[in-house]
């Protein structure tokens, strides 16, 4: 029977782009959104009266919003003001040690051969060939298509491909692998911080992750109003092609009948008949019956010792002085190691690299006045313990000294102050991890759950489930979650009535 009526949970990207995709290819579609806005964790809070980005404030891979504008009739550039980065990141070790990283290979090579030296520099265009080669490796059989396994992955890519999926090294760790590139700790450190864009840690996690580095090269986009405008964009988009978006609507349980999903129930009693969900939410949410017994076993939790990284961030409304920031800084600590020991056994590091986003910083200008920040340091996914109030002001006190060792001063300020705690409560049953399961060991990305579960009807988006995290995966994750629900639509109808679906091809993803 053909699918018709569709609910989606949650309205973060993954079911947000899920929900106008389906709504594309002519489904009935209900998105439902527990908070007041759509968004997920591209979230802003209110600072003294001053919006403040909370959630993710990089943007990178454009081509895959850019794709699912164009295949919902729309164009990304005009619904959202872009403007791609020259400098990606300002680097600081002490109130000597500084280092800019440019998206042009050559301005990076030079400001590191003059950094640390021309050995160095030539190892960055080496790290650079090879960053490139591993994104080239796992674009197609991997990111754009359906939750494969070791096996289905070789597949994939052929017989040509094999000794490609050799050499990104999978079997090595991130730290390990970037000793074959830099000799100097510091430049080791700084691109070892790739593995933290998927909440994990580079003595860990495995050195494929150093493709990360190819997809900064490739573009860095700021987006006028921060990643939340790009979430209320596509909200917007899927509302004109005909989804229905509530917010403030949390759903209690999903529905079964027969075996398979019927619809949801709120809180509150009402009931919405669907003939598929797609939940965008962390798996584990399913594994711990928030969404009703009948779900439980639908998904595999991920173990809280397999959790990804958590943080403790402070939003203020400040004014700044003695450091020239630049919209993205990354202030290092000196104990890298000790950092991420200290994060595994489940406490906060004493001494936190930080990293800081200065909102209304465009190049080098600073404004003339008080300026947006979000400063951010790496935290264990302990929510179900929260840290006490001397903790937490513990971690900024730290914080702030690593940043005043390289120079910069912020003002007392009014903050907004987030804690692993506070994560897993605007994110049940994640403990308050960010990316849903680490990456650490070759293993891990393949015990992420796919589109589909094992109760017919309920499908998976959002950044604990395949691809992985961040706003470009978790996009993805929302295109093969409606692609994937839309090829058993189209299996399940009979063949004198099947139909070619309303939606356009998907750009390479593929569905199994």
């Amino acid at each position: 029977m053909a699918i018709e009526r569709v609910v989606v949970i949650g309205g973060g990207i993954g079911g947000l782009v899920a929900a106008l995709r389906l709504a594309c290819a002519g489904c009935d579609v209900t998105l439902l959104e527990a908070a007041d806005a759509p968004g997920g964790k591209m979230r802003s809070v209110a600072v003294g009266g001053t919006r403040i980005e909370a959630g993710p404030t990089v943007f990178t891979m454009r081509w895959i919003l850019d794709e699912i504008f164009a295949e919902a009739g729309a164009e990304l550039g005009s619904r959202v003001a872009l403007a791609p980065a020259r400098t990606l990141a300002r680097h600081a070790w002490s109130a000597t040690e500084r280092l800019d990283l440019f998206a042009d290979i050559d301005a990076a090579a030079d400001a590191i051969a003059d950094f640390a030296g021309p050995r160095e520099a030539d190892g960055y265009r080496r790290f650079c060939a090879r960053s490139e080669q591993v994104f080239r490796t796992l674009d197609a059989p991997f990111i754009r298509g359906a939750r494969p396994g070791p096996v289905d992955l070789a597949r994939r890519a052929g017989l040509s491909g094999l000794g490609d999926l050799w050499r990104i090294q999978p079997f090595a760790t991130l730290w390990g692998a970037l000793g074959d590139y830099f000799r100097d700790p510091r430049l080791r450190q700084l691109f070892a911080r790739y593995a933290t864009y998927c909440g994990s840690s580079p003595y860990q996690a495995p050195a494929t992750l150093m493709l990360v580095a190819h997809v900064e090269q490739a573009g860095v986009w700021s987006i006028a109003g921060g990643l939340s405008r790009l979430a209320a964009a596509i909200a917007e988009l899927a509302s004109e092609r005909g989804a229905t978006l509530r917010t403030g609507a949390r759903v209690e349980r999903i529905l079964v009948s027969g075996g398979a999903v019927s619809g949801v129930m709120l809180v509150g009693g009402e009931r919405i008949a669907a003939d598929a969900v797609v939940m965008n939410g962390d798996v584990s949410a399913l594994a711990a019956g928030l969404l009703g017994p009948e779900a439980v076993g639908a998904a595999d939790p991920v173990p809280p010792a397999e959790r990804s990284l958590s943080a403790v961030t402070f939003c203020l409304n400040a004014r700044t002085a003695g450091f020239p920031l630049a919209h993205h800084t990354v202030f290092f600590s000196n104990d890298y190691r000790g950092e991420f020991d200290a994060i595994r056994r489940g406490r906060l590091p004493a001494d936190p690299t930080t990293y800081v986003c200065a909102q209304d910083r465009v190049g080098d200008a600073a404004p003339d006045g008080p300026e947006r920040l979000l400063c951010l340091v790496n935290a264990p996914a302990v929510g179900e313990r929260p840290f006490t109030k001397p903790e937490i002001d513990a971690c900024e006190t730290t914080m702030r000294a690593r940043l005043a060792a390289c120079g910069l001063t912020i003002a007392a300020a009014e903050t907004a102050t987030t804690t692993p705690a506070g994560f897993a409560t605007l994110f049940p049953a994640t403990g308050g991890a960010l990316y849903g399961r680490a990456s650490h060991g070759w293993s891990a990305t393949f015990k992420r759950m796919g589109a589909r579960t094992r109760l017919p009807g309920l499908y998976l988006a959002g950044g604990s489930v395949h691809p992985g995290p961040g706003v470009p995966m978790a996009a993805q994750s929302g295109r093969i979650a409606a692609d994937t629900l839309l090829a058993d639509r189209r299996a399940a109808r009979p063949v004198s009535t099947r139909r070619s679906p309303a939606t356009a091809t998907s750009g390479g993803t593929s569905t199994p």
